[in-house]
């Protein structure tokens, strides 16, 4: 099969590699696109609508079709690339034109929602803003003083940290827009089933993490019929140990190296 990485908000193509590379059989096609916005990917203008998951999604697809055709699809997404493969997933079952072949999905500590701009999405926006208004260092140094980092940072020092990281990405100024429009979108609506999906599907998930929610996975599991858990440790007790629980519990539900 060919597996399909889907990098998070702020990140590139390197996030999913780093992180799956090792656990990745060598039979496997690997693709790891640029979401709009992020990496090599220069494009901030347009409607708000061309930054909606479900735009992205569409994105993605068209890249990946060029490459690959109807091949089979594992799909790992983390965060943002979580919801972008959900919508893979639903334009799939929906049998949309174009719409990928998806054989199995894992989505990795997934952030969004039915909800524009959930609670744990709010501080990206407000990071855009200060990105375009002021500039990485002086942004940088406002937001530190802001309650929404307070409070990550009370709930988890890497997280925090994360935050900040969207300071110091390349060209984060000039790209701020996707930190302002990409969390106003949802990754599924309430008219839409998700049990429709209907493919073998994994949440991999820990707990406090401020912008990946335990509570934003748990409505995921409701909705997702069947959905297995991979329960991860707190990144903040031990990265390392957070990176190899990741990588082992994901190999096992796939059954890589087994």
């Amino acid at each position: 099969m060919t597996t399909l990485l889907l990098h998070g908000l702020g990140g590139s193509p390197s996030q999913p590699l780093s992180l799956f590379s090792p656990i990745i059989p060598p039979t496997e096609t690997v693709l790891a696109p640029d979401v709009r916005g992020h990496g090599d990917d220069q494009r901030v203008s347009g409607p708000a609508s061309a930054f909606s998951l479900a735009a992205l999604a569409s994105d993605v697809a068209s890249q990946v079709r060029s490459s690959v055709g109807d091949t089979p699809l594992t799909v790992i997404g983390i965060s943002m690339g979580a919801g972008i493969a959900l919508r893979l997933a639903l334009a799939a079952a929906a049998s949309a034109p174009d719409a990928l072949a998806i054989g199995r999905l894992v989505f990795v500590r997934p952030a969004f929602t039915d909800v524009p701009l959930p609670r744990n999405l709010l501080p990206f926006p407000v990071i855009g803003s200060l990105l375009s208004r002021l500039g990485a260092v002086e942004g940088e140094r406002s937001f530190r003083g802001t309650a929404l980092y307070r409070e990550a940072l009370e709930e988890s020092p890497l997280g925090a940290e994360g935050l900040l990281e969207q300071f110091r990405s390349p060209g984060a100024a000039a790209r701020a827009r996707r930190l302002i429009e990409i969390p106003r979108s949802v990754a599924f609506s309430a008219s839409e089933s998700l049990a429709s999906i209907g493919v073998p599907t994994a949440i991999a998930w820990a707990p406090r993490d401020p912008v990946h929610p335990v509570s934003v996975a748990e409505q995921w599991m409701d909705e997702l019929d069947g959905a297995a858990s991979i329960p991860l440790p707190a990144r903040d007790d031990g990265y390392g140990a957070y990176v190899r629980a990741t990588r082992v519990g994901v190999a096992s539900w796939l059954g890589w190296g087994a």
